[in-house]
């Protein structure tokens, strides 16, 4: 073999052995400027060396030489061509990439305590009932022993509406409204009662009703006041229904939100029960020593609560002769804020992230 065909296959194995390296057209282009370059290229370096070479040995040399250019040119096409094939079209996502870390939902702590209290009920064996947002003046107050002059009225202070709406549907699940209690709806309710006074005109005794949902007054926004906010009422209507089956109702309750704490109920007035009660818990902060959060007095007002008057069983055609029942009320910001430690009920509707993340998943 010549010196000649030696220097042609050494450069046709450096060739290949840089080939086998080349991951990209830049590669590639660098490839081609090395061995095939009209001014520099080894290959043309090689032709350059056919005029020194004997008559004899030129024309072998130049096919050989020949055959190496045509070689490099077809593998820097394969070579490129594979590349356009595994090339990602323009804007494509490189699935392999590591996702985007996305944050973690929560559930709000409003979602939370409403949650709790349905599933401490529903254990009980109390219905879950929603009614309407906007109510008649006979539900909210009438009914619900507050007469049109009644100075309970004073207590919550109504947002009533531009003009009244047409009556509808109800949001007990079994059912829709009798054409009896379909009334112009005239304000947005003050409370989640109104439902208990929709519900007994439907269904007779025993009933054990509890109702969540939104209600509005008219006070401006401040640390412990929304003019919309959450309540959870319950109701239970049945014969020999007393005062005690309300108090152990109201511990089981607390002690299920709050764990062990004492409870006590204070005498108090409400329009719609009679004997009344706000009910109080023993604050977790000082275990009912005495500190700030609880102004020194160890106890921490949660709920009102009390035996339903008689004037409401007449308003729904109840014997108050022969059933008796019990109501509470409560609100989930109020049970939200001793729960959480929050000192701000603004918090609660301020979609806050820092303030969000701060709740476990």
């Amino acid at each position: 073999m010549s010196t000649d065909s030696i220097s042609v296959d050494q450069l046709r194995d450096r060739f290949r052995a840089q080939l086998a390296r080349a991951t990209t057209d830049a590669d590639l282009k660098a490839l081609h400027d090395e061995f095939l370059s009209r001014k520099s290229g080894a290959v043309t370096g090689l032709m350059k060396t056919l005029g020194a070479l004997p008559p004899e040995a030129r024309r072998e040399f130049g096919q050989l030489v020949n055959t190496l250019k045509t070689e490099i040119e077809s593998a820097l096409d394969e070579k490129r061509a594979a590349l356009e094939a595994t090339r990602r079209p323009a804007g494509a996502v490189d699935v392999t990439l590591p996702a985007r870390k996305l944050p973690m939902g929560r559930v709000h702590p409003l979602m939370r305590v409403r949650h709790e209290v349905e599933d401490i009920f529903s254990h009980m064996g109390y219905e879950i009932l929603e009614g309407p947002e906007v109510e008649d003046d006979f539900h909210n107050f009438e009914a619900l022993n507050m007469p049109p002059d009644h100075p309970a009225r004073d207590m919550q202070d109504t947002l009533y509406l531009d003009a009244p709406i047409a009556g509808g549907t109800w949001g007990a699940h079994r059912g829709k409204v009798p054409e009896a209690q379909v009334r112009a709806a005239t304000l947005l309710r003050t409370h989640t009662s109104a439902m208990q006074i929709r519900y007994m005109k439907t269904f007779s005794p025993p009933v054990r009703i509890i109702v969540p949902g939104r209600v509005y007054r008219r006070d401006n926004l401040d640390l412990s006041h929304t003019p919309m906010f959450q309540q959870f009422e319950g109701l239970v209507v049945g014969e020999g229904v007393t005062l005690a089956d309300l108090k152990g109702t109201l511990e089981a309750m607390m002690r299920a939100l709050f764990g062990d704490v004492k409870v006590r109920l204070r005498p108090s007035f409400f329009p719609y029960t009679e004997p009344s009660a706000e009910v109080d818990v023993s604050c977790r902060a000082c275990g009912g020593a005495g500190c700030g959060t609880c102004k020194q007095t160890g106890w921490l007002e949660i709920l009102g609560s009390g035996m339903v008057h008689p004037a409401v069983f007449e308003a729904v055609g109840y014997d108050p002769e022969k059933v008796t029942g019990f109501a509470f009320g409560l609100g989930m910001e109020r049970v939200a804020m001793l729960k959480y430690g929050v000192d701000d009920i603004r918090l609660f509707y301020e979609n806050d992230l820092r303030f969000l993340e701060q709740f476990s998943i």
